[in-house]
């Protein structure tokens, strides 16, 4: 069958995919109870439950999941003798961080200047309706021919592991032929592309203490060692004078071959500001997916408003380090850890706590899965694939990768530069969100045909 029907049906489901889009963007989905009720994520996996029930799916299920989330499994039995294809994407998002600086509301799907804007609407909720998109799709001309497992993590964003260490206790449940990963992104809109490498990460929580209490900064500053001076020093141990990370231990001259990315580009994509430079050495794919990388997420310090003249006792701060494939993640957080600690000026007393890490990922890009991938993408964007990597961790797909050591795993999705996932303003382009329903679509026809 030519790609021109199926297209001719997703362009028909797009109102829906819409409408869908919007409702769980709604749900404040953040799998942190400090931040949001945890009724707003059991708010949404109730909703990708339903939907996948009304489509038909067997064995819906919401699994709690170790780390005290829920993640969300369906199966939608195919022809006798098709294979498995596992879709996975998570409902749970990062914060909306600033609200304020959100030109629409985060959590209401706003459309302007041709993208649909809103929390999760490429990371990754798009992608749950990308999957829904596809399989309807499929159902419109003569149904989906092959079997499918979906599941949609409920804590990807925070990285601790839940679905991980439930799908090692329950290796059966998402055993499959392929595995496609709806969270990564094309390298440019429009530009269809397959992610083949993810950096793997550690996120270590430090804080320091000098003294029993705050200080009056007059009476006392100048002598009395200052945890947050002491903090800052610490973390600027990290990168050196060109900004490139120097983590003890850990080596950072590692080249891609493959897929380049210009700097010009980059300062565009990135909206790095006139006259700031970009941080680090070698090429911009060097430096975003063959190296390591940190990152101080965050700071507990005083803020400006409503300081007292005092000299801190206590700082802390929220590092995460990113390593590229080849590195073993829990390896590097010990590392950091070690020259966090062994960073400490005037004796400050340091403490480092382990939240969270992930391995990193590379893709078989030989398998004939990817052979049926780039067939599909080259019919829906009349463009060759591209082959490209991430900076950033979906740490499942190295355990699905050691689970399944013979499933093909590809990794798509949404998240395009434009989209600017993880910050303020995230959206999606429905044009995107459209080509890849189809490409999906055609993916598993061709797929089943082998």
């Amino acid at each position: 069958m030519p790609a021109r029907p199926l297209a001719e049906s997703v362009a028909s489901l797009m109102p829906r995919a819409r409408t869908e889009l919007a409702e769980l963007v709604s749900y404040r989905s953040v799998a942190d109870p400090r931040q949001f009720p945890k009724s707003e994520c059991e708010k949404a996996a109730r909703w990708v439950a339903d939907a996948l029930r009304a489509d038909g799916f067997q064995d819906v299920a919401l699994l709690d999941t170790p780390d005290g989330t829920q993640s969300v499994y369906g199966y939608l039995p195919g022809p006798e003798d098709a294979p498995t294809v596992l879709l996975y994407a998570h409902y749970d998002v990062q914060p909306p961080l600033d609200e304020a600086a959100w030109i629409s509301p985060p959590f209401e799907l706003t459309e302007r200047d041709g993208r649909w804007y809103g929390r999760g609407a490429a990371d990754c909720k798009g992608g749950i309706v990308m999957h829904l998109t596809a399989l309807r799709a499929l159902r419109a001309h003569g149904g989906v021919p092959v079997s499918i497992k979906v599941i949609a993590e409920g804590s990807e964003e925070q990285g601790t592991g839940g679905l991980e260490r439930y799908a090692e206790a329950h290796p059966e449940l998402l055993a499959a032929d392929a595995i496609v990963i709806g969270d990564a992104g094309n390298f440019r809109l429009g530009l269809p592309t397959v992610t083949a490498t993810l950096r793997g990460m550690a996120l270590v929580e430090v804080k320091v203490d000098t003294l029993e209490g705050n200080l009056h900064s007059g009476q006392f500053g100048g002598a009395a060692p200052d945890a947050l001076a002491a903090l800052i020093r610490i973390l600027d141990s990290l990168r050196d004078e060109r900004g490139a990370t120097t983590v003890d231990g850990l080596s950072g001259d590692a080249t891609w071959q493959g897929l380049q990315y210009s700097e010009e580009d980059f300062s565009k994509d990135a909206k790095v500001l006139d006259g700031v430079r970009l941080v680090g050495t070698g090429t911009i794919a060097d430096r975003l997916w063959a190296r390591p990388s940190v990152t101080v997420l965050g700071i507990d310090a005083p803020p400006v408003v409503g300081a007292t003249p005092s000299v801190q006792a206590s700082a802390g701060a929220l590092v995460s380090l990113r390593v590229p494939p080849g590195v073993d993640a829990q390896a590097a957080a010990k590392v950091l850890i070690a020259h966090l600690e062994a960073a400490a000026p005037w004796g400050a007393q340091v403490t480092v706590t382990q939240r969270g890490s992930g391995q990193p990922f590379r893709a078989d890009t030989s398998s004939p899965a990817y052979a049926a991938m780039a067939d599909a993408m080259r019919a829906a964007y009349g463009k060759d694939l591209e082959i490209a990597g991430q900076g950033g961790s979906i740490p499942l797909c190295n355990t699905l990768a050691t689970l399944y050591p013979g499933a093909e795993i590809l990794l798509i999705g949404l998240s395009e530069p434009e989209a600017q996932i993880h910050a303020v303003n995230e959206s999606v382009s429905p044009e995107e969100l459209e080509k890849l329903s189809l490409t999906e679509a055609l993916f598993l026809r061709n797929y089943a045909a082998g």
